[in-house]
């Protein structure tokens, strides 16, 4: 179902509410993890047990991820996504309360629970609120506001917990997710969707027809496109400083500045994405191209070469052309998704950034310990050649861009 005709600033509207949740939820993702050390110590935890929360939480947020597609689809987008951001603001609170290592568990399931919403209640918000031809500008806004969530998390944690300590920079991320969910509360009236259920004609409905729109080929398919592009971000964000050091010799400050570019690079990719997305005629060669050049410059990586000073400009342009795809890459799901179905299937595809994120660490890891650092690059490599593979085989790549003038 399209959306209404709407003026530029009702579109604006709706989508910076979203993109202001999605920055939320990205915001509690980190906002604990960075303050690991200031707990570890206050605490008496070891790091592989706070390691084992983010775990905790990644899995939580995974397997709810399409149930809460599912519940978007039945109760309506609105309701699910304040549900998930008063459960966001009360894992906060409750690891800020925490006196054990035991309410760090149940903050991080909390916590997950509420991560779980977002990315279906979004999707079906934008997907219905927002002009088709206004949607490529909608999505890059999305990934954008998740990009400045997770930088604003490390800012906030240390200079709060410094004033505060870190229970009270934990009680205060609360605070500020509660303020936020009473800002969005006050123009709830543009978050609005009906629910996808209600709206469907006789006989589309039930289980069974749900669950073979999730196990047919094109959004299996778009599953495994985000398992493999949460491998490729996974070895980067969380072993690229790493893996820059043992390849290149490189220090650890220009490692994490090469890592910064890269992550800038990503935002700024998104941004110019959307402006590509309206205005593309082929969704698929965009992802394909963006997937491609992105992939060439980490293989120059795996074979060392890209000299250690130019690190950062090349990493930073790694993540500008990766970053670029994302805005084309969620109209290639929108393509494949059938009327009604938007909350669960964005809910399941998003999903598999979840499967990625928890399936691929530990091997990373032992690339590393084992001295083998060109092959994190190389798996990187890989995982976007799949990518391309997959996105050339969707049945709906071809669907026809949304234009401004459409």
């Amino acid at each position: 179902m399209s959306a209404p005709a709407q003026t530029l600033g009702q579109s604006a509207r709706i989508i910076g509410l979203v993109a202001a949740a999605h920055g939320l939820s990205h915001f509690y993702q980190i906002a604990v993890a960075v303050l690991f050390p200031l707990i570890r110590d206050d605490l008496g935890v070891s790091y592989v047990a706070l390691g084992a929360t983010v775990a905790l939480y990644y899995t939580v947020s995974g397997v709810c991820q399409t149930l809460a597609g599912f519940a978007a689809d039945r109760f309506g987008a609105r309701r699910v996504l304040f549900a998930g951001l008063l459960l966001g603001a009360a894992g906060a609170l409750m690891a800020g309360l925490a006196r054990d290592y035991a309410m760090l568990v149940a903050a991080a399931i909390v916590g997950g629970l509420g991560n779980s919403v977002f990315h279906p209640c979004d999707f079906a918000i934008l997907n219905a609120r927002v002009e088709a031809r206004r949607l490529g500008y909608a999505f890059s806004w999305h990934g954008v506001a998740g990009f400045l969530g997770y930088a604003a998390a490390p800012a906030y944690a240390m200079a709060t917990a410094a004033a505060f300590e870190w229970r009270g920079a934990l009680v205060g991320a609360a605070v500020v997710g509660l303020a936020a969910t009473g800002v969005l509360w006050s123009q709830r009236d543009s978050l609005y969707v009906a629910p996808a259920d209600r709206v469907r004609r006789a006989g589309e409905g039930g289980l069974g027809a749900d669950l073979r729109v999730l196990v047919s080929a094109p959004v299996l398919m778009c599953f495994g496109y985000f398992v493999l592009i949460a491998i490729a971000f996974v070895a980067m964000q969380n072993f690229g400083v790493a893996t820059l050091a043992m390849h290149f010799g490189a220090s650890t400050a220009l490692a994490s500045t090469a890592l910064t570019a890269y992550l800038l690079g990503g935002a700024a990719g998104i941004f110019a994405g959307g402006f590509l997305a309206a205005r593309a005629a082929r969704h698929d060669l965009v992802a394909v191209a963006g997937m491609a050049a992105s992939a060439l410059f980490m293989l120059a990586l795996a074979l060392a070469w890209v000299p250690a000073a130019a690190l950062p400009a090349w990493l930073g342009a790694a993540g500008f052309a990766s970053g670029l795809t994302n805005p084309s890459r969620d109209l290639i799901v929108r393509a494949s998704t059938p009327p009604g179905a938007t909350g669960k299937v964005y809910g399941f595809v998003y999903s598999g950034l979840d499967v990625g994120s928890m399936a691929t660490p530990v091997f990373f890891g032992w690339l590393l310990d084992t001295g083998l650092s060109g092959a994190v690059f190389y798996s990187v490599v890989a995982a976007q050649a799949l990518t391309i593979a997959m996105v050339l085989n969707l049945p709906a790549r071809r669907t026809e861009a949304v234009t401004r003038g459409s």
